[in-house]
Formats: C-alpha cells, sequence, structure tokens
C-alpha cells in the first residue's frame, strides 16, 4: 500500500513539473532552443545535413522522386551493403522494384567524394488540408556528408546527375509506342494529335540482329554517343539530332535494325507515311508533334512520293502523286531545317531499296550523316541466325555431322541469299536441327548454281556482243580499204 502512495505522490510530481516547464517554456520557446542546441552542437559536427521532404509545401517534391528512383538502381545492385530492402512490383509489370525500407540507409559516392542517404518516415500529425489530402506517413530523404569533403562545391552536379539518372530509369521503365500517321498531317476528332499509338513490342535487338558483328558493334557506338552527346551539340551549335540511311536489297533486316535501335535507345517510334501527307504544311505539323528521344522512320523513300527531280513544281506533284503535293525542298526542311530542330534527340531513318534513284541533295551529311548498307547473309551473319534458330554455338562444328560449317561459309557467299529467306527456312525446320542445316544448305547452293548459270548466260551474251562488235569492225576495215585502193 505505501509502495503505491510513493508510486502516486511521485506522479503528482512530475505533473506538476510538466505544468510548470510548459507555462515557464511556452511551445515557441522550446523550438527556438532546439534549434540553438542544433546550431550549436552542428558547429562542432563534422558532417553537414540535406533534407528532402517528399511534399514541398503542398506540392510534390519532384527531386524526392527523383532519388527514389536514383537509389532503387543502386540499392538493386549493392548486395550486403545493405540490411533491409523493401521490395514491390508495378500492376502489369514482371519487373522487381528495389528500394530503402523505412528509416534505412544506404551508401553511395559520387566524383570520388563518399555520401549517406537516409530514408526517414514518420506520422504525420496533420493529416490533410481542406483542398488537399496528404500521406497518412511523413516520407524524406536527408542526405549527409563530411564538411571536409567540400560537396558544396559539387552539390549541384551530384543532384543534376541523380535527376538524369532517374530520367534515364522512367525512360527504360516507361512504355514505348509506334507512331503512325493515318490521316496524314490532319488533326484527330479532339483537335489535338494527328498521329495514333500502339504499345511498341518488337523483340528485335542488335544480340539477335544477324548482320556483320562489326557494323553491328560501329552502329551501337554511334547510337551511345548520340545519345550521351547533349553537351556537344549545344558546344557546337547542332541540333541534336542524327541522321541514319538503310539502303540494299529487300529482305536484308532494315526494319529489324529501326527496331533494335529503338529497343537499345528506349525511345519511341514515328513510322511517317509520306503518302497520307497532303503537303508540306501537313508534313510541319507531324513533326512539331513528336517528342524528345523519337526515332523518325520514312521507309521505301524512292517508293513513297517523286523525289528524283528537284527542280518539279508543286502542280507537277499534284498531278502525278494523285494530289501530294509534298515537294522535295519541303522534306529536306523536314529531315535538316529549322523545323527539324523542334524537340531534341531525335534520329531521322530513311530506308530504300535502291540509293541510286534517291537526290543527291538528301544524301548529303547533316541530313542523312550515317549511310549503312544492309547487305546479303554473311557467314558472320549466318552463325547469328543459327544461334538464335537452333541454339547453336562457335563449339559445334555441325548439327547433324553432315553438313560443315566450311561448306556453309563457302555457299553463303556465292548464293547472296537475304537474312529473311534463310530464317523461313530455319523456322519451317526449327524442330529438327540437323534437317534445318542441310535445308539451308542446299538451298544456298541452289541459288548459288543459277546465280552462276545466270552469270554464265550473261557472259556468253557479253562475249557473243563482243565478237559481233568485233566483226562489225573488221567489216568496216575492208570496207574502207576497198575505197582507199578504188581513190588511189
Amino acid at each position: 500500500m505505501e509502495y503505491w502512495s510513493t508510486m502516486a505522490s511521485l506522479l503528482g510530481v512530475f505533473a506538476f513539473s510538466q505544468t510548470l516547464l510548459q507555462t515557464l517554456f511556452p511551445p515557441e520557446l522550446r523550438v527556438a532552443i532546439v534549434k540553438l542546441f542544433a546550431r550549436f552542437f552542428s558547429c562542432f559536427s563534422s558532417y553537414a545535413y540535406f533534407d528532402i521532404t517528399e511534399i514541398d509545401g503542398v506540392n510534390t517534391n519532384e527531386l524526392y522522386n527523383a532519388v527514389q528512383l536514383y537509389l532503387s538502381s543502386s540499392v538493386s545492385t549493392a548486395g550486403s551493403a545493405t540490411t533491409r530492402l523493401s521490395l514491390s512490383r508495378p500492376l502489369n509489370s514482371t519487373a522487381i522494384a528495389f528500394g530503402l525500407s523505412n528509416n534505412d540507409s544506404i551508401a553511395d559516392e559520387f566524383d570520388g567524394v563518399a555520401v549517406q542517404w537516409e530514408h526517414i518516415v514518420t506520422p504525420r500529425q496533420l493529416q490533410s488540408f481542406p483542398w488537399r489530402i496528404f500521406p497518412e506517413e511523413k516520407r524524406g530523404f536527408t542526405l549527409k556528408i563530411k564538411k571536409q569533403d567540400r560537396l558544396f562545391v559539387i552539390l549541384n552536379a551530384y543532384l543534376d546527375h541523380i535527376v538524369e539518372k532517374a530520367n534515364e530509369i522512367r525512360r527504360k521503365n516507361q512504355d514505348r509506342y509506334l507512331f503512325t500517321n493515318p490521316r496524314g498531317g490532319s488533326l484527330d476528332s479532339t483537335g489535338c494529335n494527328p498521329w495514333e499509338a500502339v504499345p511498341f513490342k518488337h523483340p528485335s535487338t542488335f544480340e539477335t540482329l544477324a548482320i556483320d558483328p562489326i557494323k553491328k558493334r560501329q552502329i551501337m557506338e554511334d547510337l551511345r554517343d548520340f545519345a550521351n552527346g547533349n553537351s556537344f551539340y549545344q558546344k557546337t551549335g547542332r541540333a541534336w539530332k542524327r541522321g541514319y540511311l538503310l539502303y540494299g536489297p529487300p529482305g536484308t533486316g532494315k526494319s529489324s535494325l529501326i527496331a533494335a535501335m529503338a529497343n537499345f535507345l528506349g525511345y519511341d517510334i514515328y513510322d511517317l507515311e509520306l503518302t497520307e501527307v497532303q503537303n508540306n504544311s501537313e508534313l510541319r505539323k507531324l513533326l512539331m508533334k513528336t517528342t524528345p528521344k523519337s526515332i523518325i522512320v520514312i521507309e521505301d523513300i524512292d517508293c513513297s512520293i517523286e523525289l528524283s527531280n528537284r527542280k518539279m513544281n508543286v502542280t507537277n506533284s499534284v498531278c502525278e502523286n494523285g494530289g501530294n503535293s509534298i515537294t522535295l525542298s519541303g522534306l529536306l526542311n523536314f529531315s535538316d531545317g529549322l523545323w527539324s530542330c523542334c524537340g531534341s534527340e531525335k534520329i531521322f531513318v530513311f530506308t530504300t531499296n535502291h540509293i541510286e534513284k534517291l537526290d543527291p541533295a538528301l544524301l548529303r551529311s547533316g541530313r542523312m550523316d550515317v549511310h549503312i548498307f544492309m547487305s546479303f547473309c554473311s557467314f558472320p551473319a549466318l552463325k547469328i541466325l543459327l544461334k538464335n534458330y537452333l541454339d547453336w554455338d562457335e563449339e559445334q562444328e555441325d548439327l547433324d555431322g553432315t553438313t560443315t560449317l566450311s561448306e556453309l561459309e563457302e555457299s553463303v557467299e556465292k548464293a547472296e541469299m537475304s537474312p529473311a529467306d534463310i530464317s523461313e527456312i530455319l523456322i519451317k525446320n526449327r524442330r529438327e536441327k540437323g534437317r534445318a542445316m542441310r535445308k539451308v544448305l542446299e538451298a544456298l547452293k541452289l541459288r548459288a548454281n543459277k546465280k552462276l548459270a545466270i552469270n554464265g548466260v550473261s557472259r556468253k551474251k557479253d562475249e557473243d556482243h563482243v565478237e559481233e562488235e568485233q566483226e562489225k569492225r573488221a567489216v568496216e576495215n575492208i570496207k574502207k580499204r576497198i575505197e582507199e585502193h578504188h581513190e588511189r
């Protein structure tokens, strides 16, 4: 009984002391004292702290979202650096998202300076304003750095680096689209956009693309330099765009290369159908409605509209193209004029099966910076096809004991078959790998023999033509000598 009486007395003294302290030290004074002590101890602390809250006032802090994305990529590769991770999977996504757990921390490094991030989550006292509902928890990141590292000098560079990486992650994670212009350049029913889009799900990548490995590596390096060249293009005063011309026989992989480029860079594709566009004005409207980080494609440029005669006037163009009045100058302004600078980080890709039909004005640097010849299937490209369709690897000499690589190499160089033709044979016979190899070799030899026979006939015609010319010249020489003899 005496014990409980003592406890009651102590609680009474505590309550009285608390009331007295609240009277003598109002909340404003207590906050001021806490800030004063914090400043005092910060003078002796070797660290500096920067807070980034989820909500800045009543608005969402975009820097918080950028830091969250940036750290999620760091956490996924941090291994044992963190003791607890937060895992999530967005709706309709197969990718697992990593994140910092509540009140956990992770170390990072930038430009040789070590930093530490802490994810702080506390209950929110004020739940909402009448016009805005806030989350129940208050979230934020705290950046901890050593003062001696003088990160104040590079803080802006570090935050810019975080924002850039976050934008890159967003671009890779977001859905990409394939756009087309079914109504030419006219606006839709809402008057907003002449483009219609479908999700872009093409599986082509540079790993599966059946072209020469050296050429493939050169294309990838050029694309990588372009995507990372913002500062270069600003320094040189050039528009941040690049033009590619893909030319070669049908079935050599021009469309697959475009899809691989889009997957490699994470860009959208705008497939421009020129025959649907009525005039240069509509062409400009289409260009203005394209977004940055995109690939604008005009396939079979030699077949779309008549562009070989740069002096062609609008009247003739309308008559010859069934009402289409796009001129060569309009297309040149589209790819390399003032209007081509609408937005940044764009790639223009033209394809053709007959490069000789194009006007030289379309081919010069600045419009088509990179010319890529898509050739018939070579032996290195054939090995890529065998790997894709038959799971063949370099250590295997053959797949059926009869078809050797040396036979394939000798035949493929003579046959001049497109990768599409060879792929079709492999698809039909992919269940029996040995049969597939034999069928490919038979097709290659058959095509090579036909080509040899055609060349032989052509050569025979050329030889006969040479003989005829020689006989004609001989007859003419005899007639000339006879005439000279009679004159004498």
